[in-house]
C-alpha cells in the first residue's frame, strides 16, 4: 500500500511552515524524518547552500530562510507528467527516477531530490534519506489549480473509481485486497503528519489522495479479475486516471500555502 505521505510532501508542508514561523526547524525535521535514520543534506558542486552539504534537514531549512526563502512545493513527477520541474535536464531526469522533489519558492534557485535506501524486514524495517540540493533553473509557482477543484475531481474520482474495479471483480485478485480497500476507504488518513495550521480542506484533500492513490497502487499489484483484453484495458485507464488525480490533488493541497503567498 502507498506510503501515507512521500517524503517531499512532508518536506514541503513542513518546510514551509518552519520558514514563515509556523513550526521550528527541528520540529519540521522531526516530522520529515519519522521512523527514518537521520535524514542527511548533500549538495551538489556549483549549487547554493554549500556550506549544507554534510548537514542536517534543520541546516538546510535554516539556510534556506536565511537566504530568504518564502516556501518549499513539492513536484510528483510520472512519465508523461513532468509538469512542474524547473530543470535542468538532469535535475529532472533524477526527479522522475525517484518520482518527487522540491522547489524553494525566492531567495536562492534550488531543488532538493531525495534518495531511499531500504534495510531491515517486513518486521524490522528501516530507511535512510539522502536530499541532494540541486541548483534548478527560475521558474514561476505551477498552477495545479485549486483546492477545491481538486476536492471534487478526488471525490469524483473516488466513486467512480471504486464502481469500476468492483465491476472487474478486483476484489478477488489477493486475499487482503478487499480489507486493503476497505482500510482506504474508512480508515485512518494521513491528516495528523501534517502541519498545524494546514487549512481544513487541505487537510480533507491530502487524506481523499492518499485513499485515491492507495486504491490505485493496491489494484496495479496484481491482472485482478479481469480476464478480456478489455477488461485489462479499461481497469489500467482506470488506474491511470485515478493515480493521476491523486497525484495531481496531493500536489495542489501540499502547495497550497505556497499558492497564497504570490
Amino acid at each position: 500500500m502507498t506510503a501515507a505521505l512521500p517524503r517531499s510532501a512532508l518536506l514541503a508542508a513542513w518546510g514551509t511552515a518552519a520558514l514563515n514561523g509556523g513550526a521550528s526547524a527541528d520540529q519540521a525535521r522531526a516530522a520529515v524524518q519519522g521512523s527514518d535514520e537521520p535524514h542527511a543534506v548533500t549538495v551538489t558542486p556549483g549549487a547554493p547552500l554549500a556550506h549544507c552539504d554534510g548537514g542536517t534537514v534543520t541546516d538546510l531549512l535554516t539556510a534556506l530562510r536565511a537566504a530568504g526563502a518564502r516556501g518549499l512545493r513539492v513536484v510528483l513527477p510520472v512519465p508523461g507528467d513532468v509538469l512542474g520541474l524547473p530543470g535542468p535536464a538532469a535535475l529532472n531526469t533524477e526527479a522522475l527516477d525517484v518520482g518527487e522533489c522540491v522547489i524553494a519558492v525566492g531567495g536562492p534557485d534550488v531543488a532538493l531530490v531525495p534518495r531511499l535506501v531500504e534495510f531491515g524486514s517486513a518486521w524490522e524495517p528501516g530507511a535512510s534519506v539522502t536530499w541532494t540540493v540541486h541548483a534548478a533553473s527560475p521558474s514561476a509557482v505551477t498552477d495545479f489549480g485549486s483546492v477545491a477543484e481538486a476536492e471534487r475531481h478526488l471525490r469524483e474520482a473516488l466513486s467512480d473509481g471504486i464502481s469500476a474495479l468492483n465491476d472487474l471483480d478486483v476484489a478477488r485478485w489477493r486475499d487482503d485486497a478487499a480489507d486493503a480497500i476497505d482500510e482506504l476507504r474508512h480508515g485512518s488518513g494521513p491528516a495528523l503528519l501534517l502541519p498545524p495550521g494546514t487549512s481544513p480542506r487541505a487537510v480533507r484533500v491530502v487524506d481523499l489522495a492518499w485513499r485515491v492513490r492507495g486504491i490505485a497502487e493496491l489494484a496495479a499489484d496484481d491482472a485482478g479479475g479481469a480476464v478480456s483484453g478489455w477488461e485489462v484495458g479499461t481497469r489500467a485507464a482506470t488506474l491511470r486516471e485515478l493515480a493521476s488525480v491523486g497525484r495531481r490533488a496531493l500536489v495542489a493541497a501540499v502547495n497550497e500555502p505556497v499558492a497564497r503567498l504570490r
